[in-house]
């Protein structure tokens, strides 16, 4: 904007020097044509001779301001396409706003959360005070329960879902296909948590479960996990119907999982 007013103002200044110039050209022109009535004809064409001087200074004025009006023209032209690509990037600005606000409205719910910062100063030292007050007795000989990793099926990143065939997605989402990764992951968290309980510890009902868990299991599965539709049926609220074998179907496509069969039984073991 400086380049532009600075132009205005030099046209401006000469337009003002280009008005008294008229003005003192015009005064002049009269008394001049006053003598003229009065002298003779030779001294009228000294006179017109006597201005040539000023008309060619006021058209070389003419031609500066016709310059300068050029220039102005330039930089306004230049100032209109500055505007239009201020526009443009608001326009940008504008649409990645609304795509951050509606990635922030739709997270899924499978997403790991941020998990919570250090706890205050005042909770560090409620927390040592009940330690320093708490003395529990400690038995010796006491063997510590041991604690059992159990495999999780990885949730589906977008390129991968994106890379299932649409005639084998049918009408299941990404969102949905993830809940159902959840539900896998919640059966066999469920089920090897039993599986490691000792006998003393389980009820009739939970000891009869831990039998089928062992009789499924063969020599190819030692060491692996795997989960059966009994198991998703026990555990979860997932139905195991055609929807349910079409989730299969992309999560083995996927390589989480693969099936084994035998004993009429089919099993689906975590790659």
């Amino acid at each position: 904007m400086s380049e532009l007013q600075d132009i205005s103002q030099h046209i401006e200044e000469r337009l003002s020097s280009l008005h008294r110039m008229l003005e003192l050209s015009a005064v002049g022109m009269l008394q001049r044509l006053l003598l003229c009535l009065s002298l003779q004809c030779f001294m009228f064409v000294s006179l017109y001779i006597s201005e040539l001087p000023q008309r060619k200074k006021l058209a070389q004025e003419l031609a500066t301001l016709e310059k300068l009006l050029e220039e102005f023209e330039k930089c306004v032209g230049r100032q209109k396409e500055q505007l239009e690509q201020l526009k443009e990037l608001e326009e940008l600005f504008q649409m990645n706003v609304q795509d951050v606000q509606h990635l922030e409205e739709n997270i899924p719910a499978h997403m790991p959360r941020k998990n919570k910062g250090p706890a205050s100063r005042g909770e560090l030292l409620t927390s040592q005070k009940e330690t320093a007050d708490v003395q529990p007795v400690q038995p010796e000989h006491v063997k510590r329960p041991t604690r059992i990793v159990v495999k999780e099926v990885e949730i589906i990143t977008v390129p991968e879902f994106e890379s299932i065939p649409s005639y084998m997605k049918g009408r299941v989402s990404y969102h949905q296909l993830n809940v159902a990764v959840q539900s896998i992951n919640a059966a066999l968290s469920a089920k090897y948590k039993i599986l490691h309980q000792g006998a003393k510890t389980l009820s009739n009902q939970t000891r009869k479960l831990q039998q089928r868990f062992k009789s499924e299991e063969t020599k190819e599965t030692k060491g692996q996990f795997f989960v059966v539709e009994d198991d998703i049926r026990e555990f979860t609220q997932m139905k195991t119907d055609k929807r349910f074998q079409g989730i299969l179907n992309m999560l083995r496509h996927c390589q989480r999982l693969r099936e084994l069969r035998g004993g009429k039984v089919t099993r689906y073991l975590l790659l």
